[in-house]
């Protein structure tokens, strides 16, 4: 029952981590199919697709000026 308790947690964690990903992917100024190939990669391969989008994925974000 222990190891269940603590996979979900990491579970959790990961899935708290590639909702975050996926929000900075919209979020950044990359075009629609940039984005749309990072949301794929983190969504089909949550642990590797967070990782890699980490090391590599867009560093900036859209402005907040017009």
């Amino acid at each position: 029952m222990e190891m269940m308790e603590i996979g979900g947690f990491f579970g959790l964690l990961l899935l708290i981590a590639d909702i975050w990903a996926i929000v900075n992917v919209f979020g950044s100024d990359r075009g629609t199919g940039a984005k749309v190939l990072w949301i794929l990669f983190i969504l089909l391969f949550p642990l590797l697709g967070f990782l890699v989008w980490l090391l590599f994925g867009p560093r900036t974000t859209k402005s907040a000026r017009p």
